[in-house]
């Protein structure tokens, strides 16, 4: 049986959900009654967050690296990173990777693919938003992605940074960041969104109902993890 190796605690609400996800869709898809074999490295979010605002990405890969070696002597046969925002520098963990990556970007653009979508709004932290990592992935496939404007880009950062990662979700927040993907929706022609922040989803759960889909990242990462496992 394969061992998922999964770089957690960025932040700790979404790798719950990581866990909880990648067991119930374990279980659906192998239908014996087995669990799959799992190993979490919860790494310190404030030494990532301190890397990145500091925009020290060589020392931010250097440290996630130190943790994917962590995963390998643990026995993992492949690894995650269960966030968005480390994939800024994923191209460098995976050329020096001692185990095989499942990027949640590649993950979501075969999704947009398969819906057929060519505008698609971005959510996510300030360096999500802002950064070239999506981009660079979706540019391939003719996907334009839209960032939210620059004081929504502030909002959602703000509310991310103090809120989401903490746990909290509240209705006031939920509101305003649908208000942000319907201003987008009809001011910027999106045809979806990306919930390109794992707590996103947390909030976001269901909110799909506007006529456009949400991509959830977690999940798309979490099939094709389990997908791993069962190969």
């Amino acid at each position: 049986m394969k061992i998922a190796g999964l770089v957690g605690g960025i932040g700790p609400e979404s790798t719950l959900e990581y866990y909880r996800l990648i067991i119930g869709s374990y279980r659906k898809r192998k239908g014996d009654g087995s669990y799959p074999r799992i190993i979490v490295d919860s790494v310190d979010l404030k030494t990532l967050l301190d890397l990145m605002g500091a925009n020290r990405l060589g020392d931010l890969a250097e440290y996630l690296l130190g943790e994917l070696r962590r995963l390998d002597r643990a026995g993992a046969d492949f690894g995650a990173l269960a966030a968005n925002t480390p994939h800024i520098v994923f191209e460098t963990l995976r050329r020096q990777s001692p185990i095989p990556l499942i990027s949640i970007v590649e993950a979501t653009r075969q999704a947009a693919e398969a819906l057929g979508l060519k505008r698609v709004g971005l959510l996510g932290t300030r360096y999500t938003m802002q950064g070239r990592f999506y981009p660079e992935v979706f540019a391939p496939a003719r996907i334009a992605l839209v960032a939210p404007g620059a004081e929504e880009q502030d909002y959602i950062h703000e509310k991310y940074m103090t809120e989401l990662v903490n746990g909290v979700f509240l209705p006031d927040t939920r509101q305003g960041l649908l208000g942000i993907v319907e201003r987008m929706k009809s001011q910027e022609g999106i045809e979806g969104v990306i919930l390109g922040g794992t707590e996103l989803p947390l909030i976001l759960r269901d909110a799909g109902d506007g006529g456009i889909p949400f991509l959830d990242t977690t999940r798309l990462h979490v099939e094709q993890i389990v997908a791993r496992l069962l190969s």
